[in-house]
């Protein structure tokens, strides 16, 4: 893994402006104009909104020093773009969009503005206190947006790809936590516990799916890791997945891709990383040392085996991968 590199396929993809995939709903025969920028003044570029928006996570997290350092050149070039981007008209645009459509991106998208305009906030680059101006109408929508949403949704999203609603619930948790929104951290726990607490016996063999890039499983346990007491953590997730980390486990398989043009199939990349980050993560709960191991080499091997897909990958791929990439870098043990 290059610092460099992962920074290089950021910089490409973000000013890639096509193809672009608008997911806008037209409210009258005047709104039919799907230019992104028009649209989108902030997150424009890498095929869709959500990609662009977590890609410029991405970019504040390298510049963070999350992947390691950077040449100055490199660091202006990101700093430049998010200059770009996340100016404060850019911000509040997309705050406004979002109140206009309060289903668009949910609950992915949302998490990952939550997660972006957290990472501004503890950036150290200089220029890092006006992209979290910029954020700041943007993350305060997403907050009103998920108080309204949760009493609402009944049922979780339990598949394996953008609508799932443990892994956007963890992110959020994660981001309003940083940002001091004890408000949405509440709601967020309350809204998991009630969900997925009194879960057991996943059937962890009946993924994955073709097209996923989460396990449902490890997303719900990653959640629960998150919203419960310490001292409930590894006895919910021993009732949950009794097996994780025993020999044959399929959540510790690679998945295989066939297809590395295929805007869905090569979601399959993105499970292996998905799976790298939350295996890290959870492996502290196991309390069989074997079943540990075997999770945390599992977890090297799965991002291994996507590594040149992250920067020399078709498009399909490169929008995107890096950001799941930073994730499991950053739950790598020390």
């Amino acid at each position: 893994m290059s610092a460099g590199d992962w920074a290089q396929t950021i910089l490409r993809v973000l000013d890639t402006p096509w193809p672009y995939n608008a997911a806008h709903s037209s409210l009258g025969s005047d709104d039919v104009d799907v230019t992104p920028q028009r649209l989108h003044p902030a997150f424009h570029g890498s095929l869709d909104w959500h990609s662009s928006t977590h890609m410029q996570w991405s970019a504040v997290r390298m510049l963070s020093g999350a992947a390691g350092p950077l040449d100055p050149a490199t660091t202006e070039a990101l700093a430049a773009v998010l200059d770009d981007r996340l100016a404060p008209g850019a911000g509040a645009a997309e705050a406004a969009y979002l109140r206009q459509r309060p289903s668009f991106e949910r609950p992915y998208g949302w998490a990952w503005a939550a997660m972006l305009a957290a990472a501004t906030r503890d950036c150290p680059h200089p220029r890092a206190t006006t992209w979290a101006r910029a954020t700041t109408p943007l993350a305060e929508a997403v907050a009103d947006l998920v108080l309204a949403w949760l009493p609402r949704l009944t049922h979780p999203v339990r598949h394996g790809v953008h609508s799932n609603t443990a892994f956007g619930c963890a992110l959020m948790h994660e981001a309003f936590t940083a940002l001091g929104r004890d408000d949405v951290v509440a709601a967020l726990t309350a809204a998991a516990r009630g969900w997925f607490g009194a879960d057991t016996a996943y059937p962890a063999c009946w993924e994955p799916s073709g097209n996923d890039f989460l396990s449902p499983a490890l997303c719900e346990a990653d959640l629960l890791r998150r919203v419960l007491p310490a001292g409930e953590r590894s006895t919910w997730l021993e009732a949950f997945l009794p097996g994780l980390g025993a020999a044959g486990d399929p959540l510790l398989s690679v998945p295989e891709v066939r297809d590395r043009t295929d805007g869905q199939m090569v979601h399959l990349f993105g499970l292996a990383l998905s799976r790298a980050w939350q295996l890290r993560e959870l492996a502290p709960l196991v309390p069989d040392a074997d079943r540990r191991a075997r999770m945390l080499a599992a977890a090297d091997t799965q991002a291994s085996a996507v590594e040149a897909e992250i920067i020399n990958g078709d498009f399909m791929s490169t929008h995107w991968l890096v950001s799941f990439a930073l994730l499991a870098e950053g739950a790598r043990p020390a």
